[in-house]
């Protein structure tokens, strides 16, 4: 199976989503490269046969059938599960926290959030119906939050 990447390319399923974590997930806080992560698996699980260019391979859909140990090795390094790669909701929703922690990542978001950690759930409403009017001014959707501040 196929999916649409962000350009609109169509690649396996497997590229799009390896693709994915490697742009999106930071373990240890850093963007990493397809050497260092072959690097970084191999040194937890030296019987793994691994390189910064079959990886690059995986990204790309070149190849398409990496080893069940390659896929729980890459699973375990990017905090996700196996079902990441096969399952369409397990997918969806890794995606879904991706793209809420790199929200997160930027800076005005994140002071945003640490100033309005601790107070009263009345004015963290307040503050959120105003954010909402300014995203409504700027031309932005609104966002689906159905819970609302806590």
């Amino acid at each position: 199976m196929t999916e649409t990447d962000t350009e609109g390319d169509y690649r396996p399923r497997l590229a799009v989503r390896l693709d994915d974590l490697f742009r999106t997930v930071r373990p240890k806080g850093k963007h990493w490269t397809n050497a260092e992560v072959a690097e970084e698996l191999k040194r937890v699980n030296p019987e793994l046969k691994v390189g910064g260019v079959y990886l690059s391979q995986l990204r790309t859909g070149k190849r398409s059938n990496p080893s069940p140990d390659l896929l729980a090795a890459l699973a375990r390094f990017f905090g996700v599960s196996v079902a990441y790669f096969f399952d369409d909701k397990v997918a969806e929703s890794v995606l879904g926290e991706l793209a809420a922690i790199e929200a997160l990542r930027q800076s005005g978001v994140r002071a945003i959030a640490m100033r309005a950690a601790g107070m009263k759930k009345e004015n963290l409403q307040a503050i959120t119906a105003i954010m909402d009017q300014y995203r409504q001014l700027q031309g932005l959707p609104p966002v689906d939050d159905s819970s609302g501040p806590e």
